[in-house]
């Protein structure tokens, strides 16, 4: 992932929960691009959390009945300015040519 650049991804914690007491069933995040969840009698379940891409919260924004979450987005901006992540992506998109 380019806004990665080398740092290991199970390092960083940010994926969905669902609180099943809010689900609908209505089967909306089975439409994640990532294949996070996967689909119980009960309703979703967070399968592959690391699958997850850094800062999407669609699968959330969609859900009728507000049952995922994901933490708080300033965990990220805290942990990319303490990694030095984000110079490294500028790097990155400047070498690809993605910017200039």
């Amino acid at each position: 992932m380019a806004w990665l650049v080398g740092y290991p991804r199970e390092k960083i914690q940010w994926y969905p929960t669902v609180d099943l007491s809010k689900c609908v069933k209505c089967g909306m995040c089975m439409n994640c691009g990532k294949n996070v969840f996967e689909w119980t009698e009960n309703g979703p379940r967070v399968a592959r959390p690391y699958e997850c891409t850094i800062s999407c919260t669609v699968c959330a924004n969609l859900c009728p009945g507000n049952a995922i979450s994901f933490p708080d987005v300033q965990y990220i901006r805290d942990l990319y300015k303490k990694e030095g992540i984000w110079a490294k992506v500028k790097e990155q998109m400047l070498k690809s040519g993605k910017i200039w």
